[in-house]
């Protein structure tokens, strides 16, 4: 008579110590290239550079990159991918602004909803239907971009100027903006819920191997759907920080969000397949490609060389290649050193 195979014995090569490790060590390396940059910007541009307008900007302006990335986080780390965030934000910010007029708690509220709304759309087309993650989001990208369209009329709306709902924008607290603070939050219960707790264990584990956890008795359906609804809703706020730092929301807003979300996770770590990751290391990568950004603007500012923005395309399309080939290297590695 044949047992079925223990967790252990179908557990894959990619999850062991020895790639966790090699992904810790990236993880600590951006950190350092993170304070080197940094230091860099303070020495050359000065006084400029390291005001705290600067500061303030840069923090603003990242906390709608850091909360998409945050969601894309738990979900590669469960094996999936979710490119609808940018569309979603753009809904979510949509949605925010066309209820700002009651304030901005009914709107933030509307935004985040809205968010995971679509969330839970994917959720039950990955989980139920058993749909690959890469179509149902890319369908999902395709039909909230159209929907975010047809409810600001083709043409972008704009926040009620009578209502508090661009407080949000203008807010601070301790010096920074209260989108700063938002995502300082949200990563430290991120990186406390990934640690500590069961679910956190439950999204590596989905991620590793999903046929183990099954045999584990994982709700693994549950897991994978969660991390879809989080993606959706954090998305939805991003749109919300958005729709509030600019009074409105342009037709065009959140293109390209996805693609910068999933750079900073794999920057940040994460295996891209799933089951290794880390919360807080996905904040770095966020904040080591905007900062590399605020360097070609400051450089720009100083008339000796001249960079144009569309390379800030070509510097995350080459951040993320680079990190993925490690990653290969890594894993195959791994794999190598197990079979022998």
């Amino acid at each position: 008579m044949t047992t079925a195979p223990t967790p252990s014995a179908v557990s894959r090569p990619r999850s062991g110590a020895g790639v966790r490790t090699a992904l810790q060590k990236q993880g600590a390396l951006i950190t350092l290239v993170l304070v080197a940059l940094l230091a860099f910007g303070a020495l050359r541009y000065g006084s400029d550079f390291a005001t705290g307008y600067n500061l303030q900007s840069v923090l603003a302006d990242d906390s709608k990159y850091a909360l998409v990335a945050l969601g894309m986080t738990f979900v590669i780390m469960t094996g999936g991918i979710d490119l609808s965030v940018g569309s979603v934000a753009a809904l979510g910010g949509v949605v925010a602004v066309q209820q700002s007029s009651h304030g901005f708690a009914v709107g933030a509220l509307a935004g985040i909803a809205a968010g995971a709304a679509v969330g839970l759309v994917n959720a039950v087309l990955v989980t139920r239907l058993r749909l690959q993650p890469f179509i149902v989001t890319l369908a999902t990208l395709l039909a909230v971009r159209g929907l975010a369209l047809h409810l600001a009329d083709v043409k972008g709306v704009s926040a009620d100027a009578g209502s508090s709902f661009q407080g949000l924008a203008s807010w601070s607290l301790l010096g920074l903006p209260v989108s700063a603070l938002a995502v300082i939050v949200l990563y430290l219960i991120g990186e406390g819920v990934l640690r500590w707790t069961p679910f956190g264990r439950q999204v590596l584990a989905v991620g590793g191997n999903e046929d183990a956890s099954r045999l584990m008795g994982l709700r693994v359906d549950f897991v994978k759907g969660a991390v879809y609804v989080l993606s959706g809703a954090l998305a939805g706020l991003a749109g919300v920080f958005l729709a509030a730092q600019s009074g409105s929301v342009a037709t065009g807003a959140g293109r390209g969000w996805e693609l910068s979300a999933i750079a900073a996770v794999v920057v940040g770590g994460t295996l891209l397949t799933g089951g290794v990751g880390s919360v807080l290391a996905t904040g770095v990568g966020v904040g080591l490609l905007q900062l590399l950004f605020n360097l070609i603007t400051f450089e720009n500012g100083k008339h000796v060389i001249t960079i144009s923005h569309y390379w800030e395309d070509v510097i995350r399309g080459g951040f993320l290649l680079v990190v993925v080939l490690l990653q290969v290297r890594v894993v195959r590695r791994r794999q190598r050193a197990v079979q022998s």
